[in-house]
């Protein structure tokens, strides 16, 4: 399960970021996770609130906002949802196709008291 190690990550990055801008309450975490991470949020909600009891983030809201797997084809430059995991381009069938979005993995912003 990564879902716990990224969830060590998230809760490291908010406590640190709230004890530089002396933030006595974390009250929400905005995530941008992309789909090619495999990051389920069910787990990852299970996990961080496991974590973060008993600290500034303990009633912190995760705000999961999932990105979409997009590719661009490096011959004819078509920009593309990729779906089925299926990386040619829907245009000119190339396998030349570069992922553009759907890996990220970051904290967008802290809402904090």
């Amino acid at each position: 399960m990564h879902e716990m190690a990224i969830a060590q990550g998230i809760l490291d990055i908010a406590l640190d970021n709230a004890e530089r801008h002396g933030a006595k309450k974390i009250s929400r975490i905005r995530l941008l996770i992309g789909k090619m991470t495999g990051v389920e949020p069910e787990s990852l909600h299970f996990c961080f609130s496991a974590l973060a009891a008993g600290t500034k983030a303990s009633e912190a809201e995760l705000d999961i906002v999932i990105l979409p797997l997009i590719g661009c084809c490096r011959d004819c430059g078509r920009e593309f949802p990729i779906e089925a995991m299926r990386f040619f381009c829907p245009a000119c069938s190339s396998a030349e196709v570069e992922i553009i979005s759907g890996r990220e993995l970051r904290v967008e912003y802290l809402e904090v008291e």
